[in-house]
């Protein structure tokens, strides 16, 4: 028998278009591998998500740059054909903040942790969150929030070169601006330029102190905090690879037991009176061995899975257990286990780790997304390279080349990573900045 309610659904939203955000399958096998029933509303039909045999039913999502009210007509459409009380899940900033706005109008047709609002949005503005970081006393980047270009310049140098430039609320970014959540800036020109394009960023420009980069220095939490505040499932990990290398999402991460960032994660929640899922990133200085809060992110990291205690449970499995007053199992860490995203970081398939692996995309339990990712990640792949030839980038930028009408079955095995090292929107994230790489 299922320790979770099967009776009650589950809702994953993701507004977000990127095709290849392991995250959501991630949320689909876990919950759909203990009998519930998962709704995808989401833009999968060039993502592998769409192919796991765990999907219930995929809905069409808000259309892009949609309002809050065209995301809450978009779920009382979803809520209509689940037809019961279900549980819903934000998977990216967008859809997160977009439900903590329209709480009480889904009610009662979706169960939702009770939060404070607008507290999510709060914690996912990079402006906001450097404030409650200030007004807790936690360690963050000295920050600046400079209101013209020529400020924007004199910020940059004031902080010394390097500095990191973010925008304050990232989802807002259009697709095709060709503008990054986070870069690093190396002069003064460079800050200028970034802070000129805020009106069409759609947020502020933050400028931040630099903390270098090292080996074991970038670390995330992923955990839930329950109805009571505690903070259950989850833990401490460190980020042993990302891609984009050395500035980007998690392609390799290792379940590491971290007293200090247990305590930080546990003080933060407790304080701001958080409830739900959540992921923080983090950097430890090292002049002080302080961890300096990057971001946090009111829904489940991408690398979610990788925290599965010998109870089977995660983040998702918690909410859900939480939402339907069901108890949760008590299960024991497991120090070394790894996590990773094979498309990102193929060679660590082959690397030994002691408390198991989990990869983003191959299951044995579920192999169709293993196979469909090959396909749509050539083909991805592909259409970065032709943007790049001469002439080309106008004319096939943002598309997918549409697929041969007869394709090898994909090779059994690891691809090689994309050689170009191209960012693109599927390198987009929100898990920190210029991310060291230690492998």
């Amino acid at each position: 028998m299922s320790l979770l309610d099967i009776r009650v659904p589950a809702v994953l939203l993701r507004i977000d278009r990127n095709p290849f955000h392991h995250g959501t399958l991630g949320a689909v096998r876990s919950l759909g591998r203990a009998g519930v029933d998962v709704h995808v509303v989401a833009d999968c039909a060039e993502s592998p998500v769409h192919a796991s045999r765990f999907v219930h039913r995929l809905h069409a999502p808000p259309p892009p740059g949609a309002s809050p009210a065209d995301i809450a007509r978009t779920l009382r459409r979803v809520a209509a054909r689940v037809a019961r009380p279900a549980v819903l899940i934000p998977m990216d900033d967008a859809s997160a903040v977009a439900v903590d706005r329209l709480r009480q109008e889904l009610a009662p047709a979706f169960l939702l942790p009770a939060m404070p609002a607008p507290l999510a949005e709060r914690v996912a503005d990079k402006a906001e969150l450097a404030g409650l970081c200030a007004a807790l006393d936690v360690a963050h980047p000295v920050t600046l929030v400079p209101d013209t270009p020529e400020r924007a310049a004199r910020a940059a140098l004031r902080l010394g070169l390097p500095v990191v430039a973010k925008w304050s609320r990232p989802w807002l970014l259009p697709a095709d601006s060709g503008l990054r959540s986070t870069v690093l800036v190396r002069s003064a020109q460079q800050a200028r330029e970034l802070c000129a394009r805020t009106g069409e960023a759609g947020s502020p420009l933050l400028l931040q102190a630099f903390l270098p980069p090292d080996r074991d220095r970038d670390w995330f939490f992923h955990g839930y905090a329950d109805r009571s505040g505690a903070v259950r499932a989850g833990g401490a990990g460190r980020k042993r690879r990302a891609r984009p290398r050395g500035a980007g999402s998690t392609a390799v991460g290792c379940w590491s037991p971290n007293p200090q960032v247990d305590a930080l994660a546990e003080r933060v929640t407790r304080e701001l009176g958080y409830r739900g899922i959540f992921d923080l990133d983090l950097r430890r200085c090292g002049t002080t061995g302080r961890y300096h809060l990057l971001d946090f992110n009111p829904r489940p990291g991408a690398q979610f899975r990788l925290f599965t205690d010998t109870a089977g449970l995660d983040v998702v499995r918690a909410l859900h257990l939480d939402l339907t007053h069901r108890p949760l199992p008590a299960g024991a860490p497991v120090p070394g286990r790894a996590f990773v995203v094979e498309n990102h970081a193929p060679l660590a398939v082959l690397r030994p780790a002691p408390g198991g692996r989990e990869l983003a995309w191959h299951a044995r339990d579920d192999p169709a997304p293993g196979r469909a990712l090959w396909g749509l990640w050539g083909r991805h792949v592909a259409g970065r390279l032709l943007e790049r030839l001469p002439g080309r980038g106008a004319a096939t930028a943002g598309r997918i080349p549409a697929p041969a009408a007869h394709r090898p079955p994909p090779p059994p095995f690891p691809a090689p990573a994309d050689p170009t090292g191209a960012t693109d929107p599927a390198d987009r994230s929100d898990d920190g900045y210029e991310k060291a790489s230690s492998c």
